[in-house]
């Protein structure tokens, strides 16, 4: 009863406004790419020629502001509801410096290639890197904590509530190169089903990250299980260099966007090194380039994007909370190296009518050697391989009332020479011989299409329809036992959709969107040390139900899921050489977070608290964690012209299994920057406050002078940093 009365309101005719105009910098030139929004609802780009519409359902007085890198926002009052207005907006001046900000962006007015009502986070200018000058997350993500091995070039994991992921197995990851989506996990490796690595990304060139349910749009398909995560990059860069230091670390970056390449082109570099914060000098570096170009050629529009990658590191190791005069590392010949090349493409070919045709394409190479040691002797893991993977995409708009997409995928992953040895003695004074675990090339191939139905048939409803089907090939060839060598093929069909009630602004109601959708995840195709085939694909069902609501300036989201998932006997246990039987596996949880922006900044908060657990004997999953609390503020004018932002973040205790259970992870990030020479030099201050330990685990292990080994919780103590940045643009 109570949602049929919530329709029927809903079902009221609203007043609806377009508001259009155009954006012009100081010298009366349109601003292409600025983002316009009315403080009620609803945001637009400028296009090419600086020109926005806006549909607004209001009455009563509004702003409307403007923003664009470079700019200082402008701000100007409108009164809606007596019909259209035409309203032109300029920039007055330059802004000589922005500090970073991170907003989350309500997605309730999603399309056809973002049906998931998700949050956008915006990066402004200069992104204030969760931990600056380190490897590893590019940008902190409020609301989901990183864990990476104190500053090492290991891939980060990103965690959602109640995710207990190895690597972000179980999230999406993806750049986003025009229309395309690159996927960025990399499966089947030589110690799990596999990972996510970010980075090879120059922090400066990222403008948004798209955080969604993953389970709901059909171009997110394998490991989209619980969350998927979406980089997208700027079109230009102004000239900057930036260097970040402290006594023992070093990162020089710098990017412009050269005028021979056009408008929407940049160039980014960086260089790194260091040796950490911890007792164990790690002997990092790490070497970057990227590369973004956009030609638009009559009715196409081709964006060309290019990395490359080398880095290597000591690596510090997963040492016992209670050990006392271990330092940071049980192995000082713990030690990891990486490099990776990637090249994509994708061109939008506008055929007019409202019909587009989307071709894309991606190439990379990736290279892995790490030594690592848990305890349990040192273990050896190596590998090598190609991705590369092309997709065609059809859409037609039909009407606001109907869009259709559909489109083909495919991809192919080979590693090479995936090789597990490992050394049986924990004595640190002897090193080797190996002994084989295991020796595989693997070949995983995705065939996958998909189609989707989007539209508005009432200012109040949105709809999103879709199916995708997978078909995926394994191949493993075992090097070492050529009678575990295997070749399958199977299908996973994923229906997905997600109906959206939009509640006007002239009525004092909630937005609610309701999302269902099915995922999956590839496991690892080897056989292990047991002799046993694993399962080739772990299934999800996801469901969700997100309400948003501004109250009192502030916008208030909260978001209910429910994910489960099947058994699955998956991963090679990296000691062992055994398959980990896990699930079936259910993730109950709820997300509120608020937002509120002041004429001096912003803050935003939000708590996650998640209940994961094994369905079949009701026993919590191990490092899932179980609640999550993020404050976010921004302050873009203090005092002798200084800003500031910072971050607390807490993990609240999870278990580990075996009646174990991890300690909280608190951490505060904070940066204070002031410009100089009228804006072109900037000078900040970054640190870290932390409590707790980083990659918390249970590890059997004997120390120097006991007698047998026993189970105990190992992690990397997080240790407070302080950080000088120095910036210069030209």
């Amino acid at each position: 009863m109570r949602i049929l009365i919530y329709c029927l309101l809903l079902a009221y005719p609203a007043w609806a406004d377009i508001i259009t105009g155009t954006v012009r910098d100081p010298d009366g030139r349109p601003v292409s790419g600025a983002t316009v929004r009315i403080d009620t609802n609803g945001s637009a780009k400028t296009g090419d020629d600086g020109e926005f519409r806006l549909q607004v359902d209001a009455r009563g007085q509004a702003v409307l502001s403007a923003e664009s890198d470079g700019f200082t926002p402008v701000r100007q009052s409108v009164t809606l509801g007596g019909g259209d207005v035409r309203l032109d907006l300029s920039f007055t001046q330059a802004m000589p410096y922005r500090v970073s900000i991170t907003v989350a962006a309500d997605r309730n007015d999603g399309d056809i290639l973002n049906p998931d009502p998700a949050a956008r986070i915006d990066i402004r200018q200069e992104i204030l890197d969760a931990n600056p000058g380190r490897p590893g997350a590019p940008v902190s993500i409020p609301g989901l904590p990183v864990e990476t091995s104190a500053g090492g070039i290991k891939a980060p994991q990103y965690f959602a509530a109640g995710v207990a992921g190895d690597h972000g197995e179980s999230i999406a990851q993806f750049f986003q190169v025009g229309s395309y989506l690159v996927p960025n996990n990399l499966s089947a490796n030589a110690h799990g089903n596999g990972y996510a690595d970010p980075n090879p990304i120059v922090p400066a060139i990222i403008e948004s990250v798209l955080t969604d349910g993953g389970a709901f749009n059909v171009r997110e398909g394998n490991h989209s299980v619980n969350l998927a995560v979406t980089y997208a990059f700027r079109s230009r860069l102004e000239p900057f260099v930036t260097i970040t230091a402290d006594y023992r670390d070093v990162d020089l970056a710098a990017g412009w966007s050269p005028p021979a390449l056009g408008k929407h082109a940049w160039v980014a570099l960086e260089t790194s090194y260091g040796n950490g914060f911890l007792n164990a000098l790690e002997h990092r570096q790490q070497h970057k380039i990227n590369g973004y170009r956009v030609f638009d050629i009559g009715r196409h529009q081709l964006t060309l994007f290019a990395i490359g990658y080398f880095g290597q590191s000591k690596i510090p190791g997963l040492t016992p909370l209670d050990a006392k005069g271990l330092g940071d590392t049980i192995d000082s010949r713990q030690r990891a190296q990486s490099h990776t090349g990637e090249f994509a493409a994708n061109d939008i070919w506008r055929m007019g009518g409202g019909s587009e045709v989307h071709f894309s394409g991606f190439f990379r190479t990736y290279n892995l050697g790490l030594y690592s040691n848990f305890g349990d002797g040192l273990i050896r893991q190596s590998e090598f391989r190609t991705a590369a993977g092309g997709q065609a995409n059809y859409i037609k708009k039909l009407s606001e009332r109907i869009s259709v997409m559909a489109g083909v995928d495919y991809s192919r992953e080979a590693p090479r020479r995936l090789d597990l040895d490992r050394y049986e003695s924990t004595d640190t004074a002897v090193y080797g011989p190996f002994q084989k675990v295991t020796a595989n090339d693997v070949t995983l191939n995705f065939v996958s299409s998909y189609a989707s139905v989007d539209g508005r048939p009432a200012r109040w409803l949105r709809y999103n329809l879709g199916w995708r089907r997978d078909q995926i090939g394994f191949d493993n060839y075992d090097r070492m036992d050529p009678a575990n060598s295997l070749h399958r093929w199977t299908g996973v069909n994923s229906p997905k959709a997600t109906l959206s009630l939009i509640a006007p602004g002239t009525l004092s109601l909630p937005s609610v969107s309701f999302s269902a959708g099915e995922a999956f995840i590839t496991n690892d195709p080897r056989v292990g040390a047991g002799g046993l085939r694993g399962t080739p694909v772990s299934r999800a069902h996801a469901y969700q139900m997100v309400v948003s609501k501004t109250i009192l300036g502030a916008e208030l989201h909260v978001t209910f899921g429910r994910v489960t998932q099947e058994q699955s006997l998956a991963k090679i246990d990296p000691d062992t050489g055994l398959q980990f039987d896990q699930g079936p596996g259910r993730n109950r949880y709820i997300t509120v977070a608020a937002r509120r922006r002041f004429r001096l900044g912003m803050l935003q908060a939000s708590v996650s608290k998640a209940d994961a657990r094994n369905v079949a004997d009701g026993t919590p999953l191990p490092e899932a964690p179980r609640l999550i609390f993020d404050v976010l503020g921004v302050i873009e004018r203090l005092p002798w012209h200084l800003q500031a932002r910072g971050e607390f973040e807490e993990v609240g205790r999870k278990p580990l299994g075996d009646g174990f259970v991890s300690v909280p992870v608190k951490e505060f990030r904070g940066a204070l920057m002031r410009p100089f020479l009228n804006g072109r030099l900037n000078v900040g201050a970054n640190f870290l406050l932390a409590r707790g330990f980083t990659g918390q685990t249970t590890e059997t292990l004997a120390l120097p002078g006991e007698a047998y080994a026993f189970e105990r919780i190992v992690g990397v103590r997080m240790r407070p940093y302080a950080t000088l940045t120095f910036t210069y643009r030209f």
